[in-house]
């Protein structure tokens, strides 16, 4: 197997460690990552927004303390999704009309990550209302794929992976209702969590037209963090968490595992199936029991059509669809309690599977293109499909609130190819370490 060429920068807990050894400072290490940056984004455009005096500044008043017990990330620079709330920084979700729009405090997770010593360079590029597979926009242009720059990193969470890919920072955290942590991760070779439901507050990442307004947090949506290793995803996890989380710790050569390459909405598209195909393979080859199908499984067909109507009625708040009809309060409570069968079924399965594989996406990263994904069609295995059939394989875990991680397992072509670890609601750290046992088997 051949894998993704990952920057060898080191990750979140290893910058961490070197500080506390005292091998760099906190502004050594801010000023590293903001050369870095000044160095690769002429290229790509991840970095939409720059705070680099105040992370200075930051940088120098840790320098010469020690971190606290509860600051792992003590001096730690990073960067977040545009989306998310940071006082004194614009949040326009990529709108030209919002691009004045000033935070005044900041979004929760931006707290727990300050509190646990994290520094942050600035914001990360997205699409507009974070809701396409690409991260271009008027305000801030277009973000570009580390592996190629004619190609998109994904989005909405595009510039937090291409920002973590390229080395210039450690990590991230983004959020996903279509795939926008997990896709940018399988397009640009690094890992990422979609978090159950419910685990991680997004207070603080609010659309700009309500701002301030503590909106709910919205069905569906989620944040979670991306990072070039699976212990950094744990750590950040366990950092943004808002309930405790317990882990079986199973070792995977008990676990039984379900491995899907396809769904009845969309064909895989063989640059993806191969190197899917190869870690069931090696699986298989390790001991780890496999099946191929499932009975427990529900109607998938049934399930992207609900996830899709609930999906566009989640992300335009309720506004007239395509169709010109608004959805009703009736509407809505119908589609919450076909969520909840659909959950309810889901949670029967994984008392027999441990864990679902399965893809982030039917394709790799996308070449660059005018318009939103979801509103032309994708080429799988040279034939054209409608762009919206591809978000199937992100609605299997999104519509009914699973934890999926999505680890780098192989590349076709020079471009990364990812896979999904799906398990019962609030399994997240298992997902995790079944990600990170899964990548020491493909690794050796």
């Amino acid at each position: 197997m051949t894998y993704p060429k990952l920057t060898k920068k080191p990750g979140a807990i290893e910058t961490a460690a070197a500080i506390s050894r005292g091998e760099m400072s906190p502004l050594e290490a801010v000023d590293a990552a903001i050369a870095r940056i000044e160095h690769q984004d002429a290229h790509i455009n991840a970095v939409a927004v720059t705070d680099f005096d105040r992370a200075r500044e930051t940088a120098r008043a840790m320098t010469g303390q020690s971190a606290t017990p509860d600051q792992p990330l003590f001096g730690v620079p990073m960067t977040i999704k545009e989306s998310f709330d940071i006082a004194g920084l614009p949040t326009c979700w990529g709108h030209e009309e919002y691009a004045n729009n000033i935070a005044t405090r900041d979004a929760k997770v931006v707290s727990q990550l300050k509190a646990a010593g994290a520094i942050f360079l600035g914001k990360t590029n997205v699409p507009p209302d974070l809701a396409d597979w690409q991260s271009n926009n008027p305000v801030y242009g277009r973000t570009n794929n580390p592996h190629d720059h004619e190609r998109s990193p994904g989005g909405s969470s595009g510039g937090a992976a291409a920002a973590v890919a390229s080395g210039m920072v450690p990590c991230e955290y983004g959020t996903d209702i279509g795939g926008s942590v997990r896709v940018p991760a399988h397009f640009c070779g690094v890992w990422g969590h979609k978090s159950s439901w419910g685990l991680v507050s997004k207070h603080g990442h609010d659309h700009p037209l309500m701002a301030g307004r503590d909106s709910h947090d919205g069905a569906l949506s989620i944040a979670g963090p991306l990072a070039r290793n699976a212990a950094d995803l744990r750590l950040l996890i366990e950092l943004t968490r808002t309930i405790p989380l317990s882990e079986r710790n199973k070792p995977l050569a008990d676990c039984r595992i379900l491995v899907m390459l396809d769904h009845p909405s969309c064909p895989t598209d063989d640059a993806v199936r191969g190197p899917l195909e190869a870690v069931a393979a090696e699986l298989t080859r390790a001991g780890v029991a496999i099946d191929r199908a499932s009975e427990l499984l529900p109607d998938l067909k049934a399930q992207q059509a609900d996830y899709m109507r609930m999906l566009n009625v989640a992300m335009a708040r309720g506004m007239p669809g395509p169709n010109g009809k608004r959805a009703s309060a009736t509407d809505w409570f119908d589609m919450l309690d076909t969520q909840t069968r659909n959950a309810n079924a889901w949670a029967e399965l994984f008392e027999t599977y441990d864990f679902v594989l399965a893809p982030p996406a039917p394709v790799l990263a996308i070449p660059h293109r005018e318009g939103r994904v979801f509103d032309g069609t994708v080429t799988i295995n040279g034939t054209e499909q409608p762009g919206g059939s591809v978000l199937c394989w992100a609605g299997l875990a999104t519509y009914p609130n699973l934890p999926a991680t999505v680890l780098p397992v192989g590349e076709t072509d020079g471009l990364p190819c990812g896979m999904q670890v799906i398990s019962r609601r609030w399994a997240d750290l298992d997902c995790i370490a079944a990600a990170e046992a899964i990548g020491t088997i493909l690794h050796g």
